[in-house]
């Protein structure tokens, strides 16, 4: 494929051709759909799973541009995700701001989990989430559903024992309490931190830093900080080999970013279960890339060929005068191949050159060309 083709396709490229319907995300609504049906059906996840969000930058005007000021792209379309610990992802939804009537309003971050775990409910799940999301009620309604949820906890929350919030601690201490199955305590290292699990009780584990040093720290907090970096090492990734650009349309962005995700998912995949010795991502993009290209052989129909009609050769009097206001004379073409000097007022006008030709010579030399 040609540049200027390459590049009129990418202008052209749309993925719906449906009206609007009111939908934001309506320009990549069939592409995330299709993702998360494919991920859905070709693969099932182990039991640790992570919910965050992820940026795609975006700069220009948006109506539902957000802006997270703790992320590599501050500026951008917000996508939330659910992702394996290794990064894999398993179901993402992009956040039309307050256009999504779906999940926008009170009890934003609540409608978002439950949306992105729809499929994954009933099953014993371990759900790993920051304290965007985390409350008393999610955890309780995860838990309804037989799915466990850990991670931390925002201390303004109405529902929060405040016996827990309001605790002063010493460097070391821990603090729990206990309610219809969720656990919610606090924590202080170098700052106090209050999280909240159903999955943990509150068991102490010894931890080594990085200065060699032994700490005991609670049990949820340690595999919270094992399990919840999913969507950080998605990022990192995608990072190595960026392929969206400054001029391309935000739709188009969200589209090849979802390729990315799906490139990327498969290569987790085949290093884990493939058998073979495992590959680099540069090297599987370039065995993907080989893939796809055609066969070396193999040889594309030519295009039809333009053929110009021939003009047709017309003898002329040459009406340039010399510097004494006489005509100008040429030389024969066709009597100076027979070693013969001739001199001529006639010459062809439809030649490039226009070559001087007496007129009993002019078919001749046309016919010998």
């Amino acid at each position: 494929m040609g540049r200027n083709r390459f590049l009129l396709i990418m202008r052209c490229l749309h993925f719906t051709s449906e009206a609007d319907n009111g939908d934001p995300v309506l320009k990549v609504r069939s592409v995330v759909d299709y993702f998360n049906t494919k991920m859905n059906e070709c693969y099932y996840p182990a039991k640790e799973l992570s919910l965050d969000e992820s940026m795609i930058l975006w700069r220009g005007r948006l109506k539902f541009r957000q802006f997270i000021k703790n992320k590599r792209h501050k500026y951008g379309i917000k996508l939330y995700m659910l992702t394996e610990p290794d990064g894999l992802v398993l179901k993402f939804r992009v956040y039309a701001g307050g256009l999504d009537h779906e999940v926008s309003g009170k009890g934003h971050a609540e409608k978002v989990v439950m949306q992105l775990m729809n499929e994954k409910l009933h099953n014993g799940h371990a759900l790993y989430m920051d304290n965007f999301y985390n409350s008393l009620g999610l955890a309780k309604k995860l838990l309804d559903n037989n799915t466990y949820c850990t991670g931390t906890l925002r201390i303004n929350l109405k529902q929060n024992p405040q016996e827990v919030v309001q605790k002063n601690l010493k460097k070391g201490e821990n603090i729990s309490r206990y309610c219809q199955g969720v656990h919610i305590g606090k924590w202080k290292d170098k700052r106090p931190v209050t999280y909240i699990t159903t999955e943990f009780e509150d068991k102490m584990l010894p931890i080594t830093n990085k200065r060699g040093q032994v700490a005991q720290k609670p049990e949820a907090i340690a595999k919270y900080n094992d399990y919840m970096s999913g969507v950080d090492r998605q990022d990192q990734l995608l990072a190595f080999y960026p392929c969206e650009r400054k001029t391309l349309r935000w739709y188009l962005k969200v589209a090849i970013h979802t390729f990315q995700l799906l490139l990327i998912n498969s290569f987790k995949i085949y290093n884990k279960y493939s058998g073979q010795p495992k590959m680099t991502l540069y090297d599987y993009r370039l065995s993907v890339i080989s893939a796809l290209l055609p066969d070396k052989h193999f040889k594309t129909n030519p295009g039809p060929v333009k053929r110009q009609v021939p003009m047709p050769h017309k003898v002329s009097k040459i009406t340039e005068r010399n510097a004494k206001g006489k005509l100008k004379r040429k030389q024969c073409r066709q009597c100076t191949k027979g070693k013969k000097r001739t001199d001529t007022i006639w010459h062809c006008i439809t030649c490039i050159e226009k070559p001087g030709l007496c007129v009993e010579c002019f078919e001749v030399y046309h016919s010998s060309i």
